[in-house]
């Protein structure tokens, strides 16, 4: 964090140029989280009769250390809606993703630069998300690039179930086949402790919401956390989490995130700006 807020000063006294400063922060170590569900995760927040209001919230505000993965692959800064290249089929409005990443950088500096890889998809089953899956393949295959750029996989965030509601029989095979969704990514992203925090379900789309929620709620996994969106406000739709809520959300992925950590995450930032400064200093290529 150090060495990013020494860089925007560089910019700004004209020492490093703008084109500089984004290559730095976008190489930089990134703390990264997939956002992957269906439309709540994806962010219906403000939106009414199929136009969102664009009511940005001060909590989910765009901040020069908040990067998303962009549908074409590219670190941007991160900024609402951030599923809006992603869920394509729907309008997309405020989710999570930007509030919790501003509350987490608030609550822990060291996480660095935070970048986000939004892959939620409204109206989507469970079944949809299993492994061989087109939206599974995607999810990892989203994730592999990220990585490419410098980083750590910190946290899976993951809000759906909301589909599987309609029926009874994928309500009774939902709390199955979400472990073995959580399973399969770890195995697959070589992170077999890899945290997740999923939602317990706020709405449904059909009768059997208490029968999924219990599924999420008893979820038997090593460092999977269930934080529970019940009582949260939603849309005059009854299915969609508001703005507000959506925020108040987006800081509860964080609490819940931050005690996965055994100690405070130990940041290099010190280091990396110790380097930069000596060789910025003795190695600045003349006028």
């Amino acid at each position: 964090m150090l060495a990013l807020l020494w860089l925007m000063l560089l910019a700004y006294t004209g020492w490093v140029s703008p084109a500089g400063l984004a290559q730095a922060t976008t190489s930089e170590d990134k703390s990264i989280f997939i956002l992957a569900g269906q439309s709540n995760m994806s962010g219906r927040g403000g939106v009414v009769n199929d136009t969102w209001d664009g009511v940005v919230p001060p909590e989910c505000q765009s901040n020069p250390s908040i990067l998303r993965l962009s549908a074409g692959l590219k670190w941007v800064e991160a900024h609402e809606p951030l599923h809006a290249d992603i869920d394509v089929k729907k309008i997309c409005g405020v989710g999570p993703g930007m509030a919790f990443a501003n509350s987490v950088l608030d609550k822990d500096s060291s996480l660095g630069v935070v970048g986000l890889v939004p892959c939620a998809i409204g109206g989507t089953n469970i079944s949809e998300w299993a492994r061989g899956s087109y939206l599974y393949s995607q999810l990892v295959r989203r994730a592999g690039v990220a990585l490419q750029g410098g980083g750590t996989i910190r946290a899976i965030l993951w809000y759906q179930g909301e589909s599987d509601t309609v029926s009874q029989e994928d309500a009774k095979s939902y709390k199955g086949r979400l472990e073995r969704f959580f399973e399969d990514l770890r195995t697959d992203l070589q992170s077999p402790m890899l945290p997740v925090i999923q939602v317990a379900l706020a709405s449904g789309q059909g009768p059997f919401i208490e029968t999924v929620r219990i599924a999420q709620l008893t979820i038997d996994l090593p460092n999977v956390r269930c934080v529970d969106a019940k009582g949260l406000q939603l849309q005059p739709d009854g299915l969609h989490l508001s703005t507000p809520a959506q925020v108040h959300l987006g800081e509860m992925f964080a609490d819940a995130f931050l005690q996965t950590l055994p100690i405070p995450l130990q940041s290099n930032a010190p280091k990396r700006f110790h380097n930069f400064v000596c060789e910025f200093f003795f190695h600045r290529p003349p006028n």
